[in-house]
């Protein structure tokens, strides 16, 4: 997209995207989204992103978050445990290796960098 533009992150239809079966620590989680923006370049992501109740772990990128609804807990290895809920921005640091507690359905609006 070459211009500007507005999405109702609330409203925003997601498409599903699976989990691999290795990331699931428990639960059922179902994840969805929709990039709604990337660079020429493919180094820029912008977009939407929504998990159901369950645990599972993720290898993150460089990624700033707002939390639109939901409730999750993130915890960073080595790091911290980050408790997020509506209204909450966090950052990611690429490489960070997460588990995240998801306990209400979260849907999340983010800005990836890629290396």
């Amino acid at each position: 997209m070459s211009h500007s533009f507005v999405v109702h992150v609330p409203d925003a239809e997601l498409v599903p995207e699976p989990l691999a079966p290795e990331q699931i620590v428990s639960g059922t989680p179902e994840v969805t989204g929709k990039v709604v923006w990337e660079s020429a370049d493919g180094r820029q992501i912008r977009g939407v992103w929504q998990i159901t109740p369950g645990v599972v772990t993720d290898t993150e990128a460089d990624e700033l978050f707002v939390v639109i609804s939901g409730s999750a807990t993130v915890a960073v290895e080595g790091g911290p445990t980050l408790e997020v809920g509506p209204g909450d921005m966090a950052v990611l640091r690429a490489g960070d290796r997460t588990t995240w507690t998801v306990h209400e359905t979260l849907r999340k609006a983010y800005a990836i960098n890629l290396p």
